[in-house]
């Protein structure tokens, strides 16, 4: 390891070196919005994280001759996830570094060695131990002020993982909408017409005060309209439950919005106001002063100006009836309602695998490409032929033998 050397993360102290050390990493970075601290210790919390149940994570931090810290790395794997993959895949993540290739080589070592002693043969990079939608990708392209929950780090990262041996599995875009109205094509805002005019449909707002009845809508338009795709795993009501139940205290009602065939939920289409301009100058606290601190910022001065999309769908058998454009359509009539509200929608995490959203996000949404993440793969077998993420694909019917 030469000049360096590694540290288990194993104490409290520890563990704060861990969150700290990114700090002085991003020292003088205006683009840079610190994660609050507890979302990140929760991640490798054996009792708030249930991947824990089949899986196991480990935390190094690397140190220079003078005891400085100039590195961080986790790792880690879950039994089920590593074996929906070509060979069994681990992860490493939450990945910070100073600009020194063998600093990162000896950080990707170690998540390589413990990966490799646990049966595993590839690991992927830099990702979550959790959801994909938070802490998920190495940014390369788009160094602005980042969305909450969404990687940010150097324009040398993507340089460190690739000389290193990692390969560009998949890409993921984040996607841009300024509030310009009436962007959509005159047939789509045509076909919104006559489904506003159908009192079979409805599109309407969320209410949550009955969140388990958004969770069940969630879940039946997710697994209707992903359901159809091969290499897509069903949401489970626990899941969506969960995810209802964290969106509940930061969600703007007004721009969250269901659309219903007669009583059944056939679309979603799930912004939130992007938090990361509202903490900037939490510094990762988020003691109950904070929490307060935010939920004014939040609600009472609703100083965030940008929409964070977090999800859009609609059920398999509605898709192409103008479901979609009559969400879109809505949320336009709020826009053209409350002007300077909002200024901007961010769609974040859009994989380069899935050409159907990235369709929809660039005729329907009408929005740009704006920054791009990377996942990274490294296969431990360095002769096994490379293979990038498959694109999803219309699983074929079942047929009668």
């Amino acid at each position: 390891m030469g000049k360096y050397r590694l540290r288990e993360v194993k104490t409290a102290a520890e563990a704060k070196e861990f969150i700290r050390m990114a700090v002085r990493i991003y020292d003088g970075d205006p683009m840079w919005v610190q994660p609050l601290d507890p979302d990140i210790e929760n991640i490798f919390d054996p009792r708030k994280n249930p991947l824990f149940q089949d899986g196991e994570a480990i935390r190094w931090t690397l140190h220079d001759d003078s005891g400085r810290t100039v590195g961080r790395i986790a790792a880690f794997y879950n039994r089920e996830l590593s074996a929906n993959e070509p060979q069994p895949t681990g992860g490493c993540g939450f990945f910070e570094c100073i600009d020194d290739q063998s600093a990162a080589d000896a950080l990707f070592d170690a998540a390589r060695g413990w990966l490799a002693a646990r049966g595993l043969e590839a690991m992927d990079g830099s990702i979550n131990f959790g959801d994909r939608m938070q802490w998920w990708g190495v940014l390369v392209e788009g160094f602005t002020l980042p969305l909450y929950g969404m990687n940010y780090n150097p324009p040398y990262y993507g340089r460190l993982f690739e000389t290193y041996g990692f390969r560009n599995y998949f890409s993921q875009h984040t996607y841009l909408r300024k509030m310009i109205l009436h962007a959509m094509p005159e047939a789509l805002y045509q076909k919104a017409e006559r489904l506003f005019a159908n009192p079979d449909y409805r599109f309407e707002h969320v209410d949550m005060s009955d969140k388990k009845k958004v969770a069940r809508d969630l879940m039946a338009v997710y697994n209707s309209g992903w359901a159809t795709f091969s290499g897509v795993k069903p949401m489970e009501f626990e899941h969506a439950l969960q995810m209802v139940n964290t969106l509940a205290p930061v969600v703007d009602p007004e721009v969250l919005y269901f659309a219903f065939h007669k009583e059944q939920a056939i679309g979603f289409f799930v912004m939130i106001p992007d938090l990361n301009l509202l903490i900037r100058d939490f510094r990762g606290r988020f003691d109950l002063w904070h929490k307060l601190k935010l939920l004014w910022r939040l609600k009472v001065r609703k100083q965030s100006d940008r929409l964070f999309g977090l999800v859009f769908g609609v059920a398999a058998e509605f898709q192409g009836r103008g479901v979609e454009a009559g969400m879109i359509r809505r949320f336009e009539q709020y826009v053209e309602r409350h002007p300077g509200r909002y200024n901007s929608l961010e769609i974040a995490w859009i994989g380069d695998f899935n050409p159907l959203m990235m369709r929809v996000a660039e005729s329907y949404v009408r929005a740009e490409k704006y920054k791009r993440h990377v996942t990274y793969r490294y296969l431990f077998d360095r002769d096994k032929p490379f293979e990038r993420a498959p694109k999803l694909g219309r699983a074929k019917k079942p047929t009668d033998e």
